[in-house]
């Protein structure tokens, strides 16, 4: 008699239980638990099996012959930068995003993209004149792209089949479904399922496939973990759906490094690739004001220079608030711990609100000095010179480390015609520095009041 093996799923998250549970230890949502067929299990033995196999035999890694990859354009730059230099033939591609931040917007500009490629756009969401509606809104060049509105997973597969085409992009994968098995579309083992017969599908036949995947309201995919485990590529579309600027992440990828960023910014007519992020970041103001500093950043390999802004007023409540936008706020603590222990500023009655131009998420430890100087600035309700930055990371003694790529940050600075960067004295000195901006080095915190407002 066949076994059948049955598990418990979170309908939100993926999460496995062996029995129902009201609460989902994962995602803390309430009576999300559905059973669902894991596998079932024949009677016969392993022997036969194995004995089906290829005869494949290990081989000494110097004797593996290496393809080169060839990269295809997909014709907007930031997406082939995020990628590695451009998407690798039979890949499999996991996009996602918070609803509205502009997921099939992106999509949909890659495959009207005049680069040559033979493109099907699958879309479960949403009928065909809808997406002819967006694309007559995007303007972009490939009339050539077909537009194909399913959701059952046998009839994309048959098209693509009879269609051939270089990239197909599915939107999303939580409205596919297959008929193998009796459960919804979006449900734990669909998702999987669909998934796995798309990937088997790409590497068959070399066709690259792009699938939009939803997110929980904590941020990561929804579905099950394996989702991410399956694919090639995943990357992340973020942003504040208030404010009109996206950054593209890659979280993981098979075929290059992780550590790229691509910037856009929404318009009425799609997202138009940001070349220049720092254009985007820096304010340009006709007289100075305190509590603004430039930080140069560095995400990945890509640097730009970003504007930090900071309020210090008195606590009129007793307890002084203290709120960061776009920034760790345990982080913004710490370095106003050392402030007070280090500087002698009283912090203590203060209230500090931070904030990062453009709705950025910083997490680069590099931005340390320029958070502290932005700080400071009103503190003493003294504005910092323009054409200052900073680069530079605090450690709890008052330390002034130095900020990795540091090279690369003054050479962004000096690009953009700032006269003064502020760096860590460790820094290594065989690093080159550009003749047009001058480098000034200091050792501990209680060193930088004197370098922001002290001109030579």
């Amino acid at each position: 008699m066949a076994k059948v093996k049955k598990a418990f799923f979170c309908r939100n998250c993926g999460f496995e239980a062996p029995k129902w549970l009201g609460r989902c230890p994962s995602c803390g949502e309430w009576n999300t638990f559905a059973e669902e067929i894991v596998a079932r299990e024949s009677g016969t033995g392993t022997i036969a099996s194995i004995a089906n196999l290829p005869k494949s035999r290990p081989q000494p890694v110097r004797e593996i012959r290496e393809s080169d990859h060839r990269r295809i354009d997909l014709g907007n730059k930031e997406v082939n930068r995020v990628l590695g230099g451009g998407l690798v033939p039979g890949s499999l591609v996991l996009l996602g995003g918070e609803p509205g931040i502009g997921k099939s917007t992106l999509s949909l500009q890659i495959a009207l993209a005049a680069n040559g490629l033979k493109t099907l756009y699958v879309s479960g969401e949403e009928s065909a004149e809808q997406i002819k509606m967006r694309a007559l809104r995007l303007g972009v060049g490939n009339e050539e792209c077909l537009i194909y509105a399913e959701t059952l997973l046998e009839n994309i597969l048959a098209q693509i089949e009879e269609l051939r085409p270089d990239l197909v992009v599915i939107d999303s994968i939580q409205t596919i479904y297959t008929e193998t098995l009796e459960s919804s579309a979006g449900s734990v083992s669909q998702i999987r399922e669909c998934a796995a017969s798309l990937l088997k599908y790409a590497k068959s036949t070399g066709t690259s496939i792009f699938i939009i995947g939803h997110i929980t309201k904590d941020g990561t995919i929804a579905g099950p973990k394996i989702l991410e485990h399956i694919v090639d590529v995943v990357l992340q579309f973020e942003g504040d759906g208030n404010l009109i600027y996206r950054i593209l992440r890659g979280i993981k990828n098979r075929f290059g490094a992780t550590f790229e960023i691509g910037v856009f910014e929404m318009l009425d007519a799609g997202l138009r690739e940001v070349d220049n992020p720092s254009e985007i970041l820096l304010t340009h103001y006709e007289t100075p004001l305190s509590g603004i500093a430039v930080g140069a950043s560095v995400d990945g390999v890509r640097p730009y220079l970003i504007e930090v802004q900071a309020l210090v007023g008195n606590a009129a409540y007793g307890t002084p608030q203290r709120s960061a936008t776009g920034y760790d706020s345990r982080r913004m603590n710490m370095l106003l711990a050392v402030l007070e222990k280090r500087v002698g500023m009283k912090m203590f009655s203060k209230d500090v609100f931070l904030n990062f131009a453009g709705g950025f998420r910083i997490a680069d430890p590099g931005l340390d000095l320029a958070v502290t100087a932005a700080v400071i600035s009103p503190y003493y309700d003294r504005p910092i010179g323009e054409g200052i930055c900073m680069a530079g990371e605090i450690g709890l003694s008052g330390e002034v480390r130095p900020a990795p790529r540091s090279e690369q940050r003054i050479a962004e600075a000096a690009r953009l015609g700032f006269r003064k960067i502020i760096v860590s004295g460790y820094l290594n000195p065989s690093i080159k520095k550009p003749r047009k901006i001058e480098v000034v080095a200091i050792n501990s915190i209680d060193q930088l009041p004197r370098a922001l407002f002290t001109e030579e």
